[in-house]
């Protein structure tokens, strides 16, 4: 019997930058999903739940797909193309930059899997409409996507369209999360992602790419709530420059990330920051495991 709601997973794809995470904030109005201007930031699959009155969208953001050159970036492309075997639709996400060679890495594994795929160009707003036509229409030959369309995922511009179409692409099903989920992830994660995320903003560029958080206390039952988090890096210099002169750069970081946790929860937040030097973690497998990059 037809339940007439449609429902699937759809896998976000893209090389770095691009403004997968962006994007799906902007669907979900709610930020689960960390941004920065800096690639790769996204390292895990972040799950994220679209409800409307007839349809159910699980959209799977996934880190960047890139060349591979630490354990770290092997175990983010690889968590990216393990998205692929799950969707039932492929939304490949392209921005001003992309050119029809760097696509056709990003749309190998989608063609590998017979999936249908959507080709959205990001960030048209950056770009005067000749040119985001010419872009499109270049970018849309490297692979028989079902649909492709201009959008932006800052201002909105295309979004809705782009929903319309992906839901129509989706089998009619029961809904897979309550309709008041939006996300999957534990409360802990998300807090620590956005840690991670004031690191990437306030530190120099070299220093984020080191950088993993561990939660290590989390007490909802206190007011305010208290969190203590540990930044690992890989060096006594990243430490140094994480730390800043007598704390500032540490300061900085715990009062940007306390404000956005304390959006997160509704609630205040104390937030205690410490920094440690965990030798060449993203180089180790066993390391990464640890630090939660299974």
């Amino acid at each position: 019997m037809s339940t007439g709601t449609k429902s699937g997973y759809v896998s976000i794809l893209g090389r770095p930058n691009v403004g997968k995470s962006t994007f799906l904030n902007r669907v979900l109005e709610e930020k689960i999903s960390i941004t920065t201007s800096k690639p790769q930031t996204t390292r895990n699959r972040i799950l994220g739940i679209y409800n409307d009155p007839d349809s159910q969208i699980v959209f799977l953001d996934t880190p960047g797909i890139h060349e591979p050159h630490k354990a770290l970036n092997r175990y983010m492309v690889e968590t990216a193309l393990a998205t692929v075997s799950d969707a039932d639709v492929a939304l490949v996400m392209a921005d001003h930059l992309d050119t029809p060679d760097k696509l056709s890495v990003v749309v190998e594994p989608v063609a590998r899997a017979a999936k249908p795929a959507v080709l959205a160009l990001n960030k048209v707003d950056l770009m005067d409409q000749s040119g985001a036509r010419a872009r499109l229409e270049q970018l849309a030959a490297v692979h028989p996507f079902v649909h492709a369309c201009a959008v932006s995922s800052t201002t909105g511009t295309g979004i809705d369209g782009l929903l319309s179409v992906v839901k129509s692409l989706l089998p009619e099903g029961p809904r897979y999360f309550p309709e008041d989920m939006i996300t999957d992830c534990p409360v802990r994660f998300l807090c620590a992602e956005l840690i991670r995320e004031k690191v990437f903003t306030v530190t120099r560029e070299e220093i984020p790419y080191a950088t993993a958080v561990e939660i290590e206390r989390f007490d909802e039952g206190a007011d305010p709530v208290v969190i203590s988090a540990t930044i690992h890096v890989e060096r006594p210099s990243q430490k140094a420059i994480v730390i800043g002169a007598k704390g500032s750069m540490l300061k900085e970081i715990g009062t940007q990330a306390r404000k956005e946790i304390e959006r997160l929860l509704g609630r205040r937040v104390f937030l205690e920051l410490f920094v440690k030097v965990t030798k060449d973690w993203t180089k180790d497998p066993k390391r990464m495991r640890d630090l939660g990059y299974r």
